[in-house]
């Protein structure tokens, strides 16, 4: 007879796949579990898991695509060039990162190499299926009030549409639990704009969308 997979967690999910062991109960058991993951093969191509970071309860959780080059080699997210505008950005509307919870839906490095370069690969929807079950961990654990997808891998992930993301922006939807997601753009994208003009006017939509965050969580609001 078939045994059932325990429930361990307020997210109804069974044991680790192919394992015994129940899921892990806190942030700091879920990053040493994740170390090993290999649910899809883009544990190959990445130096390590790039786990999400911040307080066990934040009020916010904000997830981003996937660890870049810098985060892949730190092994945490949003310490590249995107993150640090994230974290300008963050500051100028009044928001404390120490607050957040900060995450990716895909938690390795998916990249191609040309030259001494890794150029970004934008992961399919597989690797992001597979990655999830890490997602939902750290949603279990921290409990956000807000979820803010950061482009459309977060989306996706969250809402189960990837799609359309300029025509959805600044809108408020749910996850399949009922929880708020907030869709925005990935700041990585601000940086790829040429025009100086452009750029401030992304930038400002941005710090716009991060605005609607305070609103919604005061308690995510610097000190």
């Amino acid at each position: 007879m078939d045994r059932k997979p325990r429930r361990t967690l307020e997210s109804d999910m069974p044991l680790l796949e192919g394992s015994d062991v129940a899921l892990p109960r806190t942030l700091d058991a879920a990053r040493e579990a994740a170390k090993l993951c290999t649910r899809c093969p883009l544990y190959l191509l990445g130096t390590q898991t790039v786990f999400g970071e911040g307080p066990a309860k934040a009020p916010i959780m904000f997830v981003g695509e996937q660890p870049g080059d810098k985060e892949d080699i730190a092994g945490r997210p949003f310490v590249g060039p995107a993150g640090r505008l994230f974290d300008t950005l963050l500051q100028e509307v009044g928001l404390d990162r120490a607050k957040c919870y900060v995450t990716n839906a895909v938690k390795h490095f998916k990249h191609e190499p040309r030259g001494s370069f890794r150029l970004h690969k934008k992961p399919d929807t597989s690797e992001i299926e597979a990655c999830k079950w890490w997602l939902r961990i750290e949603a279990a654990l921290v409990k956000p009030k807000l979820f803010v997808a950061l482009g459309a891998t977060a989306t996706q992930s969250l809402t189960g549409n990837g799609r359309d993301i300029l025509k959805r922006r600044s809108h408020f939807e749910q996850t399949a639990d009922g929880v708020p997601v907030l869709i925005t753009v990935h700041p990585s994208s601000l940086l790829r704009i040429p025009n100086a003009r452009d750029a401030a006017a992304a930038r400002q939509m941005f710090r716009g969308d991060l605005e609607l965050i305070l609103d919604r969580v005061p308690a995510a609001k610097a000190a």
